[in-house]
């Protein structure tokens, strides 16, 4: 199974709260703090979502 290491690299600040809690959803509180996440097609869809406020890399176990 895939695994993505993702990060906040945009502010959160004025954007919808559809999109804050996508990141929270994910687990992001804080930028530039990574995170790696089982790529499940449901969190694949919810990076999809934010993810012009990610950095996303697929990891190699």
């Amino acid at each position: 199974m895939k695994k993505y290491k993702i990060a906040q690299i945009k502010s959160r600040i004025g954007r919808p709260a559809v999109q804050k809690k996508t990141l929270d959803a994910l687990g992001i509180k804080r930028m530039n703090r990574p995170r790696v996440v089982v790529g499940t097609p449901q969190v694949e869809g919810m990076i999809n979502k934010v993810k012009h406020l990610l950095s996303v890399e697929e990891v190699q176990e």
